[in-house]
């Protein structure tokens, strides 16, 4: 077996720590009263997760979460909750995947799309808090959207692209940000997007 082929199954000293030792992990038969909540995923595609947030003055001030997947969806998670407790709503509901990739030290590329359950789920729990409470939600809009969830690659990714004029046709976008090469669930979407992102700017 290669070097480089082990190498992409090493995880960091701070992924097995989160691994090993969770943070904020929704225990059963605790008294949590989340303020919100957000699930996402499914059992049937291999990960699911549920996070509930409370919320103080505008701020996270505890968050829970539970999750059904893998060592890097519990380490990732693990280490979302670690850094969204304590920012401001605005705050958490921006966390990237590539913010908690970064705090841990990395992930083997192919556990990349673990670690955007995590996210995901935080900023469904803010959404629900807002939609419970009656109050507007200003953050939709401004969060970019994922698209190849393998690569975390979102719309705002692609479009800086194409507006350069880096990335005009799918196989370059592919090659610069690896887009489409796991799962290939998103290429039609990819196209699109690409395609009306070079019919905006002028690109065509």
């Amino acid at each position: 077996m290669s070097t480089s082929f082990m190498a992409q199954w090493v995880y960091t000293d701070t992924v097995k720590d989160h691994f090993m030792n969770p943070r904020n992990l929704w225990k059963e038969g605790e008294d949590f009263q989340p303020d919100g909540v957000g699930e996402v995923g499914s059992l049937a595609c291999g990960d699911q997760m549920r996070v509930g947030i409370k919320v103080k003055d505008g701020k996270i001030s505890d968050l829970r979460w539970l999750t059904y997947g893998c060592a890097s969806a519990i380490a990732s998670t693990s280490m979302m909750s670690t850094l969204a407790i304590g920012m401001s709503l605005e705050e958490a509901y921006h966390l990237t995947p590539q913010m908690i990739m970064e705090a841990l030290g990395g992930l083997p590329e192919h556990k990349f799309h673990c670690s955007v359950l995590g996210d995901k789920a935080l900023r469904a729990a803010i959404d629900d808090y807002l939609e419970k409470t009656g109050q507007d939600n200003p953050f939709k809009a401004r969060v970019a959207r994922i698209i190849c969830e393998c690569k975390g690659i979102t719309d705002v990714q692609i479009e800086e692209l194409v507006k350069s004029g880096k990335c005009l046709t799918f196989d370059q976008l592919s090659a610069e940000t690896g887009c489409s090469t796991v799962c290939g669930k998103c290429r039609g979407e990819i196209i699109s997007t690409l395609e009306e992102l070079k019919h905006i700017y002028g690109k065509d």
